[in-house]
Protein backbone atom coordinates (compact mmCIF):
# COMPACT_ATOMS: atom_id res chain seq x y z
CA UNK A 1 0.00 0.00 0.00
CA UNK A 2 1.47 3.52 -0.87
CA UNK A 3 0.91 6.58 1.29
CA UNK A 4 -1.02 8.64 -0.42
CA UNK A 5 -3.41 6.24 -2.40
CA UNK A 6 -6.71 6.79 -0.78
CA UNK A 7 -5.98 10.56 -1.07
CA UNK A 8 -5.29 10.83 -4.24
CA UNK A 9 -8.24 8.63 -5.45
CA UNK A 10 -11.31 10.00 -3.67
CA UNK A 11 -9.39 13.76 -4.64
CA UNK A 12 -9.93 12.16 -8.30
CA UNK A 13 -13.69 10.91 -7.23
CA UNK A 14 -14.26 13.98 -5.79
CA UNK A 15 -15.72 15.91 -9.57
CA UNK A 16 -16.80 12.23 -10.57
CA UNK A 17 -19.36 11.69 -7.48
CA UNK A 18 -21.90 14.09 -8.55
CA UNK A 19 -21.83 12.26 -11.67
CA UNK A 20 -21.77 8.41 -10.90
CA UNK A 21 -24.87 5.93 -11.81
CA UNK A 22 -25.28 2.34 -11.12
CA UNK A 23 -23.40 1.58 -14.18
CA UNK A 24 -20.11 3.36 -13.96
CA UNK A 25 -16.43 2.08 -12.57
CA UNK A 26 -14.51 3.43 -10.04
CA UNK A 27 -10.51 2.64 -10.15
CA UNK A 28 -9.61 0.17 -7.28
CA UNK A 29 -5.77 -1.25 -6.29
CA UNK A 30 -6.33 -4.56 -8.29
CA UNK A 31 -7.71 -3.37 -11.26
CA UNK A 32 -11.38 -4.34 -12.00
CA UNK A 33 -13.24 -5.36 -15.78
CA UNK A 34 -16.63 -4.31 -15.85
CA UNK A 35 -19.55 -5.64 -17.53
CA UNK A 36 -23.34 -4.60 -18.08
CA UNK A 37 -24.24 -6.68 -14.73
CA UNK A 38 -21.88 -5.68 -12.31
CA UNK A 39 -18.00 -5.14 -11.74
CA UNK A 40 -15.49 -8.33 -11.18
CA UNK A 41 -12.49 -8.43 -9.33
CA UNK A 42 -10.85 -11.59 -11.52
CA UNK A 43 -7.61 -13.81 -12.21
CA UNK A 44 -7.17 -11.92 -15.15
CA UNK A 45 -8.48 -8.41 -15.59
CA UNK A 46 -7.81 -5.65 -18.34
CA UNK A 47 -6.80 -1.85 -17.15
CA UNK A 48 -6.00 0.39 -20.27
CA UNK A 49 -7.05 -2.04 -22.64
CA UNK A 50 -3.74 -4.37 -21.24
CA UNK A 51 -3.99 -7.48 -19.66
CA UNK A 52 -2.67 -7.96 -16.71
CA UNK A 53 -2.47 -10.62 -14.10
CA UNK A 54 -4.54 -9.97 -10.80
CA UNK A 55 -2.89 -10.54 -7.49
CA UNK A 56 -5.58 -11.95 -6.24
CA UNK A 57 -6.01 -15.39 -7.02
CA UNK A 58 -7.95 -18.22 -5.32
CA UNK A 59 -11.40 -20.34 -5.54
CA UNK A 60 -13.48 -18.32 -3.63
CA UNK A 61 -15.53 -15.39 -5.25
CA UNK A 62 -17.65 -13.25 -2.82
CA UNK A 63 -20.14 -10.56 -3.84
CA UNK A 64 -20.65 -7.31 -3.07
CA UNK A 65 -24.80 -5.91 -3.45
CA UNK A 66 -24.42 -2.01 -2.71
CA UNK A 67 -25.67 1.22 -3.55
CA UNK A 68 -22.34 2.74 -5.42
CA UNK A 69 -19.13 1.41 -5.49
CA UNK A 70 -18.02 4.92 -7.23
CA UNK A 71 -19.75 7.16 -4.88
CA UNK A 72 -17.84 9.06 -2.22
CA UNK A 73 -18.51 6.09 0.74
CA UNK A 74 -18.44 3.66 -1.74
CA UNK A 75 -15.64 4.04 -3.23
CA UNK A 76 -14.06 3.75 0.09
CA UNK A 77 -16.00 0.64 0.69
CA UNK A 78 -14.92 -0.74 -2.65
CA UNK A 79 -10.98 0.01 -1.95
CA UNK A 80 -11.11 -1.49 1.31
CA UNK A 81 -12.50 -4.66 -0.18
CA UNK A 82 -10.45 -4.57 -3.03
CA UNK A 83 -6.96 -5.08 -0.31
CA UNK A 84 -8.48 -7.24 1.81
CA UNK A 85 -9.42 -9.43 -1.47
CA UNK A 86 -6.26 -8.97 -2.50
CA UNK A 87 -4.54 -10.13 0.86
CA UNK A 88 -6.56 -13.34 1.06
CA UNK A 89 -6.74 -14.82 -2.73
CA UNK A 90 -10.45 -13.83 -2.89
CA UNK A 91 -12.58 -12.62 -6.26
CA UNK A 92 -14.96 -10.23 -5.89
CA UNK A 93 -17.62 -9.10 -8.13
CA UNK A 94 -19.82 -5.63 -7.40
CA UNK A 95 -23.08 -4.92 -8.36
CA UNK A 96 -24.44 -1.40 -8.07
CA UNK A 97 -28.13 -1.26 -6.98
CA UNK A 98 -28.86 2.12 -6.67
CA UNK A 99 -31.15 0.81 -3.46
CA UNK A 100 -33.78 0.37 -6.09
CA UNK A 101 -35.67 -1.93 -4.24
CA UNK A 102 -36.19 -4.65 -7.25
CA UNK A 103 -32.64 -4.16 -8.36
CA UNK A 104 -31.62 -5.08 -4.80
CA UNK A 105 -33.39 -8.12 -4.68
CA UNK A 106 -32.09 -8.94 -8.43
CA UNK A 107 -28.51 -8.10 -7.33
CA UNK A 108 -28.53 -10.95 -4.81
CA UNK A 109 -29.52 -13.59 -7.76
CA UNK A 110 -27.35 -12.67 -10.21
CA UNK A 111 -24.52 -12.88 -7.52
CA UNK A 112 -25.91 -16.57 -6.92
CA UNK A 113 -25.81 -17.07 -10.55
CA UNK A 114 -22.25 -15.66 -10.88
CA UNK A 115 -21.03 -18.46 -8.86
CA UNK A 116 -20.57 -16.39 -5.29
CA UNK A 117 -20.04 -18.63 -2.38
CA UNK A 118 -20.84 -15.45 0.04
CA UNK A 119 -22.51 -12.10 -0.65
CA UNK A 120 -22.43 -8.67 1.66
CA UNK A 121 -25.02 -6.60 0.73
CA UNK A 122 -26.16 -3.19 1.84
CA UNK A 123 -29.24 -3.39 1.46
CA UNK A 124 -32.42 -0.29 1.61
CA UNK A 125 -35.45 -1.70 3.61
CA UNK A 126 -35.95 -4.78 5.50
CA UNK A 127 -38.27 -6.18 2.99
CA UNK A 128 -35.64 -7.54 0.38
CA UNK A 129 -33.98 -9.36 3.18
CA UNK A 130 -36.78 -11.94 3.13
CA UNK A 131 -36.02 -12.79 -0.80
CA UNK A 132 -32.39 -12.29 0.03
CA UNK A 133 -32.13 -14.97 2.20
CA UNK A 134 -34.44 -17.26 0.84
CA UNK A 135 -32.16 -16.95 -2.13
CA UNK A 136 -28.95 -17.61 -0.94
CA UNK A 137 -30.83 -20.55 1.61
CA UNK A 138 -31.63 -21.98 -1.78
CA UNK A 139 -28.50 -21.87 -3.28
CA UNK A 140 -26.22 -22.67 -0.49
CA UNK A 141 -24.40 -19.24 -0.22
CA UNK A 142 -23.75 -17.06 3.12
CA UNK A 143 -25.25 -14.04 3.56
CA UNK A 144 -24.12 -10.90 5.90
CA UNK A 145 -25.79 -7.29 5.68
CA UNK A 146 -23.17 -4.32 6.15
CA UNK A 147 -24.23 -0.89 7.45
CA UNK A 148 -27.70 -2.84 7.86
CA UNK A 149 -29.47 -4.72 10.26
CA UNK A 150 -33.30 -6.51 10.62
CA UNK A 151 -34.93 -4.85 12.87
CA UNK A 152 -36.81 -7.27 15.25
CA UNK A 153 -39.53 -5.51 16.29
CA UNK A 154 -40.99 -4.00 13.02
CA UNK A 155 -39.46 -6.81 10.66
CA UNK A 156 -40.21 -9.89 13.35
CA UNK A 157 -40.50 -12.50 10.60
CA UNK A 158 -37.95 -11.72 8.50
CA UNK A 159 -35.80 -11.05 11.64
CA UNK A 160 -36.83 -15.01 12.35
CA UNK A 161 -36.29 -16.18 8.95
CA UNK A 162 -32.56 -14.92 9.24
CA UNK A 163 -32.10 -15.93 12.87
CA UNK A 164 -33.21 -20.02 11.31
CA UNK A 165 -31.22 -19.80 8.27
CA UNK A 166 -28.00 -21.78 8.08
CA UNK A 167 -26.55 -19.05 5.57
CA UNK A 168 -27.14 -16.01 7.03
CA UNK A 169 -23.78 -14.86 9.00
CA UNK A 170 -24.97 -11.73 10.42
CA UNK A 171 -24.86 -7.58 10.31
CA UNK A 172 -22.12 -5.17 10.43
CA UNK A 173 -24.07 -1.95 11.53
CA UNK A 174 -23.31 1.02 13.16
CA UNK A 175 -25.16 2.60 16.45
CA UNK A 176 -27.56 5.13 14.91
CA UNK A 177 -29.75 6.42 17.11
CA UNK A 178 -26.72 7.59 19.30
CA UNK A 179 -24.76 8.77 16.32
CA UNK A 180 -28.63 11.53 15.62
CA UNK A 181 -28.00 12.73 18.72
CA UNK A 182 -24.34 13.06 18.80
CA UNK A 183 -24.96 15.07 15.50
CA UNK A 184 -27.74 16.62 16.44
CA UNK A 185 -26.00 17.93 19.69
CA UNK A 186 -23.02 19.44 17.33
CA UNK A 187 -25.49 21.85 16.28
CA UNK A 188 -27.21 22.60 18.94
CA UNK A 189 -23.68 23.62 20.56
CA UNK A 190 -22.85 26.17 17.96
CA UNK A 191 -26.27 27.99 18.62
CA UNK A 192 -28.83 26.19 15.88
CA UNK A 193 -32.39 25.98 16.72
CA UNK A 194 -34.04 26.23 13.14
CA UNK A 195 -32.98 22.45 11.71
CA UNK A 196 -33.74 20.91 8.27
CA UNK A 197 -33.61 17.40 7.96
CA UNK A 198 -33.22 15.46 4.09
CA UNK A 199 -33.26 11.70 4.53
CA UNK A 200 -32.74 9.17 1.46
CA UNK A 201 -34.99 6.86 0.93
CA UNK A 202 -38.40 6.14 3.21
CA UNK A 203 -38.46 3.23 5.57
CA UNK A 204 -34.59 2.54 4.99
CA UNK A 205 -33.39 0.98 8.36
CA UNK A 206 -30.40 3.32 8.99
CA UNK A 207 -32.23 6.16 7.98
CA UNK A 208 -34.96 5.63 9.90
CA UNK A 209 -32.36 5.01 13.18
CA UNK A 210 -30.79 8.15 12.21
CA UNK A 211 -33.58 10.31 12.39
CA UNK A 212 -34.84 8.96 15.68
CA UNK A 213 -31.58 10.11 16.97
CA UNK A 214 -31.86 13.30 15.58
CA UNK A 215 -35.50 13.58 17.35
CA UNK A 216 -34.20 12.25 20.80
CA UNK A 217 -31.17 15.09 20.33
CA UNK A 218 -34.19 17.88 20.14
CA UNK A 219 -36.46 16.24 22.69
CA UNK A 220 -33.87 16.40 25.20
CA UNK A 221 -32.63 19.57 24.79
CA UNK A 222 -36.03 21.40 24.22
CA UNK A 223 -36.60 19.84 27.79
CA UNK A 224 -34.06 20.83 29.53
CA UNK A 225 -33.81 24.46 27.74
CA UNK A 226 -37.66 25.77 27.91
CA UNK A 227 -36.79 28.93 27.10
CA UNK A 228 -34.43 28.26 23.99
CA UNK A 229 -36.39 26.00 21.61
CA UNK A 230 -35.06 23.93 18.83
CA UNK A 231 -37.14 23.01 15.92
CA UNK A 232 -36.09 19.65 13.52
CA UNK A 233 -38.21 20.16 10.06
CA UNK A 234 -40.05 17.14 8.53
CA UNK A 235 -37.76 15.29 6.14
CA UNK A 236 -37.12 16.03 2.58
CA UNK A 237 -36.48 12.83 0.79
CA UNK A 238 -33.45 13.05 -1.81
CA UNK A 239 -32.72 9.43 -2.73
CA UNK A 240 -28.73 9.13 -3.15
CA UNK A 241 -28.06 11.62 -5.93
CA UNK A 242 -26.43 15.02 -5.32
CA UNK A 243 -29.51 16.65 -7.49
CA UNK A 244 -31.17 15.03 -5.02
CA UNK A 245 -29.65 16.40 -2.14
CA UNK A 246 -29.58 19.75 -3.58
CA UNK A 247 -32.93 20.20 -4.86
CA UNK A 248 -34.20 19.14 -1.07
CA UNK A 249 -31.72 21.83 0.33
CA UNK A 250 -33.32 24.56 -1.74
CA UNK A 251 -36.93 23.65 -0.73
CA UNK A 252 -35.87 23.69 2.75
CA UNK A 253 -34.17 26.71 2.27
CA UNK A 254 -37.44 28.15 0.48
CA UNK A 255 -39.67 27.15 3.55
CA UNK A 256 -37.71 28.31 6.34
CA UNK A 257 -36.12 31.42 5.65
CA UNK A 258 -34.93 31.56 9.27
CA UNK A 259 -33.24 27.99 8.87
CA UNK A 260 -29.88 28.04 10.40
CA UNK A 261 -28.76 24.36 10.26
CA UNK A 262 -29.28 21.06 7.52
CA UNK A 263 -28.80 17.62 8.05
CA UNK A 264 -28.30 15.86 5.12
CA UNK A 265 -28.78 12.20 6.59
CA UNK A 266 -26.46 10.20 4.20
CA UNK A 267 -27.22 8.50 1.13
CA UNK A 268 -22.98 7.78 0.52
CA UNK A 269 -22.12 11.28 0.22
CA UNK A 270 -23.61 12.59 -3.04
CA UNK A 271 -26.69 13.96 -1.12
CA UNK A 272 -24.47 15.91 1.04
CA UNK A 273 -22.65 17.11 -1.84
CA UNK A 274 -25.63 18.02 -3.83
CA UNK A 275 -26.76 20.15 -0.31
CA UNK A 276 -23.62 21.76 0.03
CA UNK A 277 -23.53 23.19 -3.74
CA UNK A 278 -27.48 24.67 -2.93
CA UNK A 279 -26.17 26.00 0.28
CA UNK A 280 -23.26 27.68 -1.57
CA UNK A 281 -25.44 29.21 -4.64
CA UNK A 282 -27.88 30.48 -2.11
CA UNK A 283 -24.67 33.04 -0.27
CA UNK A 284 -25.76 30.99 3.12
CA UNK A 285 -22.86 29.53 3.73
CA UNK A 286 -21.77 31.30 6.59
CA UNK A 287 -25.91 31.39 7.92
CA UNK A 288 -26.59 27.80 7.77
CA UNK A 289 -24.40 25.13 9.34
CA UNK A 290 -24.47 21.13 7.99
CA UNK A 291 -23.60 17.93 9.71
CA UNK A 292 -24.48 14.92 8.36
CA UNK A 293 -22.66 10.92 8.10
CA UNK A 294 -20.02 9.63 5.31
CA UNK A 295 -16.88 11.73 5.02
CA UNK A 296 -15.92 13.54 2.10
CA UNK A 297 -12.67 13.23 1.05
CA UNK A 298 -11.93 17.11 1.33
CA UNK A 299 -13.70 17.33 5.11
CA UNK A 300 -10.91 19.47 6.80
CA UNK A 301 -10.47 21.82 4.10
CA UNK A 302 -14.24 22.28 4.19
CA UNK A 303 -14.40 21.93 8.21
CA UNK A 304 -11.95 25.06 7.37
CA UNK A 305 -14.37 27.17 5.10
CA UNK A 306 -17.18 26.60 7.33
CA UNK A 307 -19.23 24.66 4.71
CA UNK A 308 -19.18 21.86 7.04
CA UNK A 309 -19.63 21.97 10.51
CA UNK A 310 -19.08 18.27 11.67
CA UNK A 311 -19.47 14.84 10.51
CA UNK A 312 -19.13 11.18 11.51
CA UNK A 313 -17.62 8.04 9.32
CA UNK A 314 -14.86 6.89 8.94
CA UNK A 315 -16.59 4.04 8.81
CA UNK A 316 -15.67 2.36 5.47
CA UNK A 317 -14.37 -1.23 7.07
CA UNK A 318 -17.49 -1.76 8.35
CA UNK A 319 -18.14 -3.98 5.19
CA UNK A 320 -15.01 -5.12 5.65
CA UNK A 321 -15.74 -7.27 8.67
CA UNK A 322 -19.05 -8.81 7.01
CA UNK A 323 -16.36 -10.09 4.53
CA UNK A 324 -14.20 -11.29 6.69
CA UNK A 325 -17.10 -13.29 8.77
CA UNK A 326 -18.65 -14.77 5.08
CA UNK A 327 -15.51 -15.50 4.10
CA UNK A 328 -14.48 -17.57 7.16
CA UNK A 329 -17.94 -19.40 6.70
CA UNK A 330 -16.94 -20.31 3.32
CA UNK A 331 -14.28 -22.13 4.58
CA UNK A 332 -15.91 -23.95 6.89
CA UNK A 333 -14.12 -21.80 9.93
CA UNK A 334 -17.21 -21.34 12.02
CA UNK A 335 -20.07 -23.39 13.51
CA UNK A 336 -23.75 -23.76 11.85
CA UNK A 337 -25.41 -19.98 12.22
CA UNK A 338 -29.43 -21.39 12.35
CA UNK A 339 -30.48 -20.27 15.68
CA UNK A 340 -28.74 -17.35 16.25
CA UNK A 341 -28.34 -13.89 14.89
CA UNK A 342 -24.66 -12.64 14.82
CA UNK A 343 -25.07 -8.24 15.49
CA UNK A 344 -21.27 -7.02 15.07
CA UNK A 345 -21.62 -3.37 16.29
CA UNK A 346 -19.00 -0.89 14.45
CA UNK A 347 -18.15 2.70 15.94
CA UNK A 348 -18.76 6.06 14.05
CA UNK A 349 -15.74 8.71 14.46
CA UNK A 350 -16.54 12.08 14.76
CA UNK A 351 -14.90 15.36 13.79
CA UNK A 352 -16.41 18.76 14.08
CA UNK A 353 -12.83 21.07 13.29
CA UNK A 354 -10.18 20.66 11.22
CA UNK A 355 -7.99 19.76 13.81
CA UNK A 356 -10.08 17.10 14.93
CA UNK A 357 -10.04 15.79 11.34
CA UNK A 358 -6.42 16.04 10.83
CA UNK A 359 -5.11 12.48 12.93
CA UNK A 360 -8.30 10.75 10.80
CA UNK A 361 -7.16 12.01 7.73
CA UNK A 362 -3.36 10.99 8.69
CA UNK A 363 -4.46 7.10 9.51
CA UNK A 364 -7.71 6.42 7.16
CA UNK A 365 -6.93 8.61 4.02
CA UNK A 366 -3.16 8.67 3.69
CA UNK A 367 -3.29 5.28 4.06
CA UNK A 368 -5.68 2.34 4.95
CA UNK A 369 -5.99 1.61 8.79
CA UNK A 370 -5.09 -2.21 7.92
CA UNK A 371 -1.83 -3.69 6.33
CA UNK A 372 -2.17 -7.15 4.47
CA UNK A 373 -0.58 -8.85 6.88
CA UNK A 374 -2.99 -7.34 9.69
CA UNK A 375 -6.28 -8.05 7.16
CA UNK A 376 -4.86 -12.27 7.12
CA UNK A 377 -4.46 -11.99 10.60
CA UNK A 378 -8.06 -10.61 11.04
CA UNK A 379 -9.17 -13.26 8.67
CA UNK A 380 -8.21 -16.00 11.57
CA UNK A 381 -10.42 -14.46 13.70
CA UNK A 382 -13.70 -15.60 14.71
CA UNK A 383 -17.30 -14.08 15.30
CA UNK A 384 -16.40 -12.88 18.91
CA UNK A 385 -12.72 -11.79 17.86
CA UNK A 386 -14.06 -9.54 14.86
CA UNK A 387 -16.88 -7.95 16.76
CA UNK A 388 -14.27 -7.41 19.62
CA UNK A 389 -11.79 -5.62 16.54
CA UNK A 390 -14.46 -3.95 15.01
CA UNK A 391 -15.34 -2.19 18.40
CA UNK A 392 -11.58 -1.42 18.97
CA UNK A 393 -10.92 0.56 15.47
CA UNK A 394 -10.61 4.58 16.13
CA UNK A 395 -7.89 6.71 15.06
CA UNK A 396 -6.05 5.92 18.10
CA UNK A 397 -6.31 2.33 17.49
CA UNK A 398 -5.41 3.42 13.88
CA UNK A 399 -2.60 4.96 15.19
CA UNK A 400 -0.85 3.01 18.01
CA UNK A 401 -0.67 0.30 15.00
CA UNK A 402 1.06 1.99 12.72
CA UNK A 403 3.31 2.94 15.49
CA UNK A 404 4.02 6.44 13.89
Amino acid sequence: MKKKLLSMMLSMLMVGSTLAGCGSTASAPTGTSTAATGTETKNETTVNDTAVPAAAKGDIKIGVSIWSSTDVLGSQCKMILDEAAEALGVQVQYVDQGHVSEKVTASVEQLCAAGCQGIIICNSSDTEMASAIKTCNDNGVYLAQFFRIINSENSADIYQAAVDSEYYVGAVHENEPENGEKLVQILLDKGDRNIGLIGWEQGDATWLGRWEGYKAGVEKWNAAHPDDQAVLSEPQYAGTSSEGGSKAAEALMSANPDLDALIPAGGGGDPLQGAIAAVERAGKTNDIDIVSTDFLPDLGERLGNGSMAGESGGHYCDPLFAFMAVYNAIQGNYSDFGGKFEDIKFPYLYVASPEDYKDYEKYFVDQLPYTSDELVEMSKLDIEGLKAKAAALSIEDAAARSGK
